[in-house]
């Protein structure tokens, strides 16, 4: 029991590190995206040890959520600022596999506008501190479960290697 309230214990510190270490990339722009910049935002496709996943224009991993349903993020509040949505002003690019077709807006409660791939909001992990992280793959915070997106728009559920410099997020329940 004390081992386990230790490491919970210590698992919020580390959470609480990842949080104050992630400011804002220093991108000017007002967006809560890391994917925030001026050649424009696009949607492209990386290979990984889980197979070809879709990151934004920067190589930054998106993830989905699976508590949404359909094209609505269910993520706000605490939730958004551990798993900070991709948003854009305007309709990003396909590449690397991913169909433009298949990329769309929608606006969020707080008006501004979050990417969807086929029908799926997407976001990034705060605990990603860099281009090809993935260590949001499979943490069940806030309700359900985070998946990595396949350039198709399904949900990619294999499991992938530890991204190195950055903390996993140790599977805490949020």
């Amino acid at each position: 029991m004390t081992r386990k309230l230790i490491a919970t214990a210590a698992s919020a510190g580390v959470i609480a590190l990842v949080v104050a270490g992630c400011g804002s990339g220093g991108s000017s722009s007002s967006s809560s995206s890391p994917a925030a910049s001026t050649s424009g935002p696009s949607v492209s496709s990386q290979a990984t040890s889980a197979g070809k996943i879709v990151v934004d224009g920067r190589g930054r991993t998106l993830y989905l959520f699976a508590k949404d349903s359909g094209p609505k993020s269910t993520c706000s509040g605490a939730c958004a600022t551990f798993w900070p949505p991709y948003t854009a002003s305007t309709k990003p690019a396909g590449a690397g596999g991913v169909s433009a077709g298949s990329i769309a807006l929608v606006t969020r409660a707080d008006g501004k506008k979050q990417v969807t791939l086929d029908g799926h909001p997407l976001y990034y992990f705060k605990g990603d501190q860099a281009a090809g992280q993935r260590n949001g793959q499979g943490l069940n915070n806030f309700g359900a479960k985070w998946w990595l997106v396949a350039p198709s728009g399904s949900t990619v559920t294999a499991a992938v290697r530890p991204s190195s410099g950055s903390s996993s997020g140790g599977g805490f329940a949020y």
